[in-house]
């Protein structure tokens, strides 16, 4: 008798191992979609947002700085964001910073605020993005592929040290595919809402 309070004890380690194993597997899974979502903020659409600039490194008295920690960012309209730092002796550096980086924005700065024109993009530039975005939603899709991977193997070597049954082994892959599924899903109705927003003129 008296073991059968330390199997109890130990089977309930096992269930939480387990669970600790699909907990940790879903929570990487999501933060390669959280990623994948902050990555595509940057990609250009036709019309003017914050997410195009605010991480953008700006070189702030020597260190390289996120526009949005030294300025307001807004996009008063569809055609332009405005830029207001605090510091007005950081204009000229985030000028430059928007002048070089890869987006080709042309700045102008009044000497308070700087505004960033937004030009149309062409029908070639779209298809371009689109096919940068399918080219991040497949990296975001075998990044989750690989913690699904990685799931699976803790799984089977918990099952080769009898710490769980095959029954339990196989229930919680079948449980890890679930979740793969449902996270490879959520990647492909993310990427489709950017594309047409891309698209749309």
């Amino acid at each position: 008798m008296p073991d059968r309070r330390g199997r109890d004890d130990r089977d309930s380690q096992t269930e939480r191992t387990m669970e600790d194993v699909l907990t940790e597997v879903e929570r990487k899974m999501g933060q390669s979609i959280e990623a994948m979502r902050r990555d595509i903020s940057t990609l250009r659409t036709g019309r003017a947002t914050p997410a195009l600039i605010e991480d953008m490194s700006v070189d702030y008295y020597g260190t390289p700085t996120p526009l949005k920690q030294i300025a307001s960012i807004s996009a008063p309209d569809a055609r332009a964001i405005m830029v207001q730092p605090w510091d007005r002796q950081a204009l000229r550096d985030i000028e430059r910073s928007l002048t070089q980086s890869e987006m080709g924005f042309n700045p102008s700065n009044d000497g308070n605020v700087i505004t960033v024109p937004i030009p149309p993009l062409t029908q070639e530039r779209r298809r371009e993005m689109v096919r940068l975005l399918k080219r991040k939603a497949e990296d975001s899709k075998v990044a989750v592929r690989n913690v699904r991977r990685d799931g699976v193997d803790s799984l089977r070597k918990m099952e080769r040290d009898k710490d769980i049954s095959q029954d339990e082994s196989r229930r919680s892959q079948d449980t890890l595919q679930k979740t793969t599924d449902a996270h490879i899903k959520s990647i492909d109705e993310v990427a489709a809402g950017k594309e047409a927003e891309i698209m749309e003129v």
